[in-house]
């Protein structure tokens, strides 16, 4: 499972014209899954990305933690994350999870965000979405739970 953090002041995703999730300081998270994550992959993520220090103390240093500073999450399911460009000039996406097991780790994630008190926002999984964010410092982490 791989999480691409953004440290946001604000964001917003949009389906069709319709704003279906919006949130002002906090975290913009496109998750991607792939074939072989499971349930603990998601429980690191959730507890790596809650628990890092990117938010700014009192004397600007980054030492605050998405909880620290009481932030929200705007979560986008993205598959696009496991693309493959060895070869040729168009992306294979065989490496994503197939939809059916993406959407269950992806629900589950929201729901352990959701468990450790951390407001979450969501866009509409497998949907064309158009994300907006003003992304704060600007402040973009991957993690990658095969890195546990």
């Amino acid at each position: 499972m791989k999480a691409v953090i953004q440290r946001v002041k604000n964001a917003s995703v949009t389906v069709a014209g319709e704003t279906i999730g919006q949130i002002e300081n906090g975290m913009v998270v496109l998750l991607g899954v792939t074939h072989d994550d499971a349930e603990e992959d998601a429980t690191y993520i959730v507890n790596k990305l809650t628990n890092l220090r990117i938010f700014s103390d009192e004397e600007d240093r980054m030492n605050h933690s998405l909880k620290d500073v009481q932030g929200s999450v705007l979560s986008i399911s993205q598959f696009t994350l496991y693309a493959d460009t060895k070869k040729g000039r168009r992306p294979s996406f065989v490496n994503a999870a197939k939809p059916e097991k993406a959407k269950q780790l992806y629900e589950l994630f929201n729901k352990l965000l959701e468990t450790e008190g951390i407001h979450v926002e969501t866009g509409r999984f497998g949907a064309m979405m158009d994300v907006a964010l003003t992304n704060d410092g600007p402040v973009t982490i991957i993690i990658d739970s095969k890195d546990k």
